[in-house]
């Protein structure tokens, strides 16, 4: 019975039979030219050599040329189509699991190592890519030739070939025993193999803290333990790998002994003729290649059965947000939005948010403050359908957003956060980047709009230029108004600005949200924000407490009303000012309250 992983990764094949079917029949060619070559060596010995005909000799030896160059073709012809058949193959299946990964919510990424991902996208399915090309090939050529040669074999002389099998089932179960250890050695090894990945992305992300912190020894300590257990795990399955795959073989070589007594003493008695004893050693010798062959694949699919496993296990991970197939674009987006009763929960007890209800009008400027984890980012990943509520709606023109197809939604609400990602290219492709077909003139009416003026007329190639990874040719505030330019761009009827200053200072900031109130003219903005600077903008102001509304209301007002939202803010003040003090008098530890707000 077909093992399940290796039944799901056939569905990947069955698209491209109709490419296959050259392949099986090149090999099926490949493969009879090389059975005739044995046969050749009876008619060598016997009707040649031993009869005296030279005529004879040479048309032998030039049909064995012929027969040999003719196999060595059509196998070359067979790798290559197979080969590239195979690459579209597995390309396949890891599209369809980095679409998946593009579809899961942010809870699912908070519990898994990025490491591990790559590593399944990337190694794993290279892995089993190359079992694919190189040994799928290889099996459906073996055991071709394997059938044809035993019974070529058969034909020649049943007794023999009976008398070669006595060794077979020992090598069966040398086989199987080593096997079962391998993929257990193989499942370690890959998690080792994770480990690394995820050591390296996790520092040289870090690298700065690493080198400001005194912690390269320390931290090359922690790369060195890692590649001693990757290497330990390395070598524990290459010892099982040798033995799985040599040991069975090495057990069946030994019916070449067996065929060797039992074929001479018939000749000696002369039940066998000197050219069927040679034909038959020229088989079983040859045969020899393509047993150890299969069973080199049976420890290889061990290898691919772990990591078919492994990618599985991402390809399986529930997508918690999903289109609804009715879902339909509105005819118009004004923007206004809505939170009816909205909870949500991540998996670590209390909630996030509960019963959660509020109301902005198109055009409106919101402001969600609170103390932190208190839920004000999850009220972005709600807008963006990044997360559903657990209870409850988030409503866009009234609608509930689970019923608005994705691509609209991310297409009419556009968030940008406190660290907007910079790719590694042009400023101009990461301006673009929101809306790819946008022309040359809307990216630079874009960039004016943001104020990255200044900044275009500096740099050497002006947009064409390459920021850098992460975007670390650019400071923050510079990053902040790539951000800007690509929401211009995209031109959104929501705009959800999430902490969006918390790393600039104050001169930056005041450059930045310049740009964020141009930006959020005629737009339906929510400001989720610690600065009551920036609360002070809005028109109104939802305060968070306790994973509920404490208070809505105008900020003024509610500044005036001395509640929860007075509260908050004349407590980061009141740290702040303590701070200042105490650096005054060289107390305080640095970096105490230095971005609190002040009222």
């Amino acid at each position: 019975m077909l093992d399940p992983q290796f039944r799901r990764a056939l569905a990947y094949v069955a698209p491209y039979w109709r490419r296959l079917v050259p392949v099986v029949v090149l090999s099926l060619a490949s493969t009879g030219t090389a059975l005739l070559v044995p046969l050749l060596s009876r008619a060598l010995i016997d009707d040649a050599l031993l009869a005296g005909d030279g005529v004879l000799l040479v048309r032998i030896v030039a049909a064995f040329v012929g027969l040999t160059a003719l196999g060595f073709l059509l196998n070359v012809a067979s790798g290559l189509r197979y080969t590239r058949v195979s690459a579209e193959i597995l390309f396949d299946m890891r599209i369809d699991l980095y679409r998946h990964l593009q579809r899961l919510s942010p809870r699912f990424y908070a519990r898994t190592r990025m490491g591990d991902i790559v590593s399944r996208l990337n190694n794993d399915i290279g892995e089993i890519q190359r079992v694919a090309a190189e040994a799928a090939l290889s099996w459906i050529g073996n055991l071709l030739f394997l059938a044809g040669s035993a019974g070529m074999m058969i034909w020649l002389d049943v007794r023999l070939f009976l008398a070669g099998l006595a060794v077979l089932p020992l090598s069966i179960w040398a086989l199987v025993l080593y096997r079962r250890r391998l993929e257990g050695r193989v499942a370690v090894f890959r998690e080792r193999s994770a480990d690394i990945g995820s050591f390296l992305i996790e520092t040289l992300s870090a690298m700065r803290l690493v080198v400001t912190s005194n912690a390269q020894a320390r931290e090359a300590a922690r790369f060195q333990d890692r590649n001693q257990s990757f290497i330990g795990a390395l070598m524990a399955m290459q010892r099982v790998t040798y033995l799985a795959g040599g040991l069975p073989g090495i057990i069946l070589s030994g019916g070449m002994g067996v065929i060797f007594l039992y074929g001479g003493f018939r000749f000696l008695e002369g039940t066998l003729s000197l050219g069927t004893l040679g034909a038959f050693m020229t088989y079983q010798m040859r045969l020899m290649g393509p047993v150890q062959a299969l069973m080199g694949l049976y420890a290889s699919l061990a290898t691919a059965k772990v990591s078919l496993g492994r990618v599985h296990e991402i390809a399986d991970a529930p997508v918690e947000v999903a289109e609804d197939p009715a879902a339909e674009d509105p005819a118009e987006v004004r923007g206004a939005v809505a939170f009816d009763e909205v909870s949500f929960s991540f998996d670590r007890g209390a909630p996030t948010l509960e019963g959660v209800s509020f109301a902005i009008a198109p055009g409106e400027t919101v402001a969600i403050v609170g103390r932190s984890g208190a839920g004000k980012s999850t009220v972005a990943d709600l807008l963006l359908r990044l997360l559903d509520p657990d209870r409850g709606a988030v409503r866009l023109d009234g609608r509930d957003l689970r019923t608005l197809p994705l691509g609209f939604v991310r297409r009419h609400v556009a968030l940008v956060d406190q660290a907007p990602f910079v790719f590694h290219t042009s400023l101009r492709e990461n301006v673009r980047y929101a809306r790819p077909a946008a022309d040359d003139d809307d990216v630079a009416a874009a960039v004016r709009a943001a104020g990255l003026d200044d900044l275009v007329r500096g740099l050497p190639e002006g947009l064409d230029t390459v920021v850098g990874e992460r975007g670390s040719a650019l400071s923050a505030g510079e990053r902040q108004r790539v951000a800007i330019a690509r929401a211009f761009l995209a031109d959104p009827r929501v705009l959800v600005l999430d902490e969006a200053t918390a790393a600039l200072d104050p001169v930056t900031e005041g450059r930045v949200v310049g740009g964020y109130e141009a930006l959020m003219r005629a737009r339906t903005t929510v400001v989720i924000t610690h600065r009551l600077e920036l609360a002070r903008r809005a028109d109104r102001v939802v305060a968070l407490d306790g994973a509920r509304v404490a208070e809505v209301g105008p900020p003024e007002e509610l500044l005036a009303q001395g509640g929860f939202f007075a509260r908050l803010f004349r407590s980061h003040a009141e740290g702040r000012v303590a701070a200042h003090d105490a650096a005054s008098r060289g107390t305080a530890p640095r970096g105490v309250a230095e971005t609190a707000p002040v009222p």
